[in-house]
């Protein structure tokens, strides 16, 4: 058993506005489960495949206060595509960020409601992963944090060291995820996080059961109410474990 990894999970005060902001952002389509939720993903795409990872903003009245500690670096193809598609996203209501990231040839912004994410500039190694190039954690391990999400899904590690750590889906499509050494602690509930689910005709209840074994957690919470488990990796950084689809 295992399972992938299927989507994004972003709180927002305004998912639908927001949800207009990463579409026009990544060139998505935008779809809708019912108010207060927003779905993005590919034109075209069906759900789920590795070539993407899709993005679920949740209406949640909360404001961000704290730096996210999970966010998505965008790729691209030329110097001119990076300084086009920074000036294109400020269009759209993107602001420059400071996260302290000095003198780096990327750029930080903070979307219309605060999320940092980064647009890089040209890297070989993601020439192929679609707009998304990789969803960023911040960690005080790596190397555990690539041991417990290798185990836990089906992607492969392919780089692991004491600052950082990346895997990929075992199709060798889509986005990275990445784990990067910061020297900050979590504070509260992630305000972005990774949902996973199983594949189609394995038991959630067995899955979870195997999270757990690799060192996921309980979050606390009730969740009676809920039809699917919110757990924690072994960093605390929640994630839901969905229904297969």
């Amino acid at each position: 058993m295992a399972t992938r990894i299927v989507q994004i999970n972003m709180k927002a005060q305004d998912d639908a506005a927001l949800g207009r902001f990463w579409a026009e952002a990544l060139g998505w389509g935008v779809d809708s489960e019912g108010p207060g939720v927003t779905n993005l993903e590919p034109i075209g795409f069906a759900y789920p495949d590795p070539a993407a990872v899709c993005i679920d903003l949740i209406a949640r009245p909360e404001p961000k206060t704290v730096k996210n500690r999970v966010h998505v670096d965008l790729a691209t193809t030329s110097t001119a595509h990076q300084e086009e598609l920074v000036a294109r996203l400020k269009d759209l209501g993107a602001t420059p960020a400071d996260v302290g990231q000095g003198d780096v040839p990327w750029t930080v912004l903070a979307d219309p409601e605060g999320n940092e994410f980064c647009v890089l500039e040209p890297r070989e190694i993601y020439r192929d992963t679609g707009p998304i190039a990789a969803v960023v954690v911040d960690c005080a391990d790596p190397r555990e944090m690539a041991r417990f999400w290798g185990e836990a899904t089906d992607w492969t590690v392919h780089e692991v060291a004491d600052g950082h750590a990346r895997l990929r889906s075992a199709q060798g499509v889509g986005p990275y995820l990445e784990f990067i050494r910061t020297p900050d602690t979590k504070h509260g509930w992630n305000r972005v996080h990774l949902d996973v689910a199983p594949y189609r005709g394995d038991d959630p209840a067995a899955e979870e059961a195997r999270l757990r074994a690799l060192g996921a957690s309980d979050p606390g919470i009730d969740q009676s109410a809920i039809s699917w488990r919110i757990l924690t990796d072994p960093e605390g950084n929640e994630f839901c474990l969905l229904s297969p689809r």
